[in-house]
C-alpha cells in the first residue's frame, strides 16, 4: 500500500497560520539585509511571509528569531518590495480593447 505524499507546509512568522509556499513570500538575510525572494531559490535559512502580515511580523520582532540572528535586520528592502507588490495588487487592471 502506498502512500500519498504531504505538500509541503510553511508557517507565516507574522501571523503563524500555516499555508503553501506558493501562498507565502521567502525572507533571506544577507549582511544583515532582510531580502524578499519570490523564488525561494536563494540559500541560507528563510522566514515564511504573507504579503499582508509584513507589519505583525516587525511588531512580534519575529525576523530576528526566525533568522537566528542576534539583532534584527535592516527590513528597508522587504518593506520596499512589499509595498510595490501591494501597489500593483491594488491598482485596477486596465480595461481590454
Amino acid at each position: 500500500m502506498t502512500r500519498a505524499r504531504a505538500s509541503s507546509v510553511r508557517t507565516c512568522v507574522g501571523c503563524r497560520e500555516r499555508n503553501h509556499p506558493d501562498d507565502l513570500l521567502r525572507v533571506v538575510v544577507e549582511d544583515g539585509i532582510a531580502i524578499p525572494d519570490p523564488t525561494a531559490s536563494r540559500g541560507g535559512r528563510g522566514a515564511w511571509l504573507h504579503h499582508d502580515c509584513l507589519e505583525m511580523a516587525v511588531r512580534r520582532r519575529a525576523f530576528g528569531r526566525a533568522l537566528r540572528m542576534t539583532s534584527a535586520p535592516d527590513l528597508s528592502v522587504l518593506t520596499a518590495y512589499v509595498a510595490s507588490n501591494s501597489a500593483k495588487a491594488a491598482s485596477p487592471s486596465a480595461p481590454e480593447a
